[in-house]
């Protein structure tokens, strides 16, 4: 079985050839304004504008925890936008992070990487902003993509990271 592959760089940038997914994990609340969505809106305005009316007209779709949006933002390059956290701030209810909603999101990502016959390259979802544990969120990546055949590249960024 092969392996998440992990790389110094920047997910918003992947270099293999082929059809690939950027994912990355999004909040119910319809905020986009800090983490690792900037790198994605410095490149590409699409997938912030489409997550902003997904959520904005969540009463007429699936948007809500564990639901994925994919955008088209090149030829061979697509952006999944995976509602995996409940709000913003860490509080009573603890971090934002919903590991059940990244494991649905990600089964959601693998059916469209397998379709599409993508890579998928992130940064350490739900492990920023989010609160959560690289070890809860790491099986479930294995568990949904990895085991499917998905190749993985998961980007860690120039600042040290535990």
């Amino acid at each position: 079985m092969s392996e998440i592959t992990y790389i110094r760089g920047d997910a918003t940038v992947p270099s293999v050839k082929g059809v690939k997914v950027i994912a990355h994990v999004c909040n119910d609340i319809g905020g986009w304004g800090k983490g690792f969505v900037l790198a994605i809106s410095r490149r590409w305005p699409e997938p912030e504008k489409r997550y902003r009316a997904w959520h904005r007209d969540r009463a007429l779709n699936d948007f809500g925890l564990g639901a994925v949006q994919f955008v088209q933002v090149e030829p061979y390059l697509w952006v999944a936008n995976m509602v995996g956290q409940r709000g913003i701030r860490t509080g009573s209810k603890g971090v934002p992070v919903r590991y059940e909603a990244i494991d649905g999101a990600l089964e959601r990502l693998g059916a469209k990487a397998a379709e599409l016959g993508a890579s998928v390259h992130m940064p350490r979802i739900g492990c920023g902003l989010a609160g959560g544990k690289w070890s809860r969120v790491e099986p479930l990546v294995n568990e949904r993509l990895v085991r499917r055949g998905i190749a993985v590249t998961v980007y860690d960024h120039g600042e040290g990271r535990s």
